[in-house]
């Protein structure tokens, strides 16, 4: 008679164990899926933990923010900070089939990153005699980080007794390396010319560098006094691979390939002069 007592006892108690875990389950449940973010603790007690300065912080003034970051001496904006380089591309000798030549280019700047003071200068002497030799005065102003458009005068004083000509163009790096320039020219005796030249430097290694050139000129008429012809008149090709030992001093070797075109090589031919010529190259790159 108690074992029929007890069971419903036990399975009383048994559900009443069930009753309450499953009440236990439901406020963790509950609990879990409370947003604690969106809950104000301030009204919990929390930010009683918490006392205010003693003393209050003051706001920071002008004063304050001049006396921590001083002007640093010597230190301008970029665009009118007034800076200059000197670089010569090419001081190299050539050596080819007949004869041999000392060749330069160079250029240097002055000015800031928006307007700048260009001069170049390139010639080549053969035999001892100079051949060709121009300076050119150029103000150039930047139309975009990488694109510079120029204008000044070219002054040749050779070949023959030398010529002036009013400069325009522009000039640029559109890609890390490379330079670009294209510059038409106006000169005396209503003669109008077009250069374009370009160059790319690879960096094989952080010193060794592998310099690909082109440099073209274009005549708009027959000049027979200066060997100028219309057209296309004369192009060349290089290659020079130099060592630098530091950034402004870099000496190379190379190769070029000279060619004339059109009236310019029928009157070299007529002066029995070479239409085409591949020379030889030793030089030094100059940057100060």
């Amino acid at each position: 008679m108690n074992e029929a007592l007890n069971r419903p006892l036990l399975g009383s108690l048994a559900l009443l164990a069930l009753l309450v875990s499953e009440d236990v389950r439901a406020q963790e449940m509950d609990h879990g899926a409370m947003n604690h973010g969106a809950m104000d603790h301030s009204t919990m007690g929390h930010g009683q933990m918490q006392e205010a300065p003693r003393t209050p912080l003051r706001p920071i003034s002008d004063a304050d923010r001049r006396a921590a970051f001083p002007p640093l001496p010597g230190h301008q904006v970029h665009d009118r900070q007034v800076n200059w380089a000197v670089i010569v591309e090419q001081l190299e000798y050539q050596n080819f089939e007949s004869s041999s030549a000392l060749n330069w280019n160079a250029n240097a700047w002055i000015g800031g990153d928006i307007d700048r003071l260009w001069l170049r200068t390139e010639g080549e002497r053969e035999q001892g005699v100079t051949h060709k030799a121009e300076l050119q005065a150029l103000w150039g102003h930047a139309i975009s980080p990488w694109w510079e458009l120029v204008g000044g005068l070219r002054q040749d004083f050779k070949p023959a007794s030398g010529q002036a000509w009013a400069a325009f163009g522009i000039q640029g790096t559109p890609l890390y390396g490379l330079e670009l320039e294209a510059t038409a020219y106006v000169g005396e005796r209503q003669q109008t010319a077009l250069r374009l030249e370009s160059s790319y430097a690879i960096l094989l290694t952080n010193r060794w560098i592998l310099e690909p050139s082109l440099e073209a000129n274009l005549y708009g008429r027959n000049d027979a006094s200066r060997d100028q012809g219309a057209g296309l008149a004369d192009s060349e090709i290089g290659l020079r691979l130099r060592y630098e030992i530091t950034r402004g001093f870099a000496p190379y070797l190379g190769v070029s390939f000279n060619r004339t075109y059109g009236n310019t090589a029928e009157q070299l031919r007529d002066d029995d002069g070479d239409i085409s010529q591949t020379r030889v190259l030793a030089g030094v790159r100059l940057r100060f």
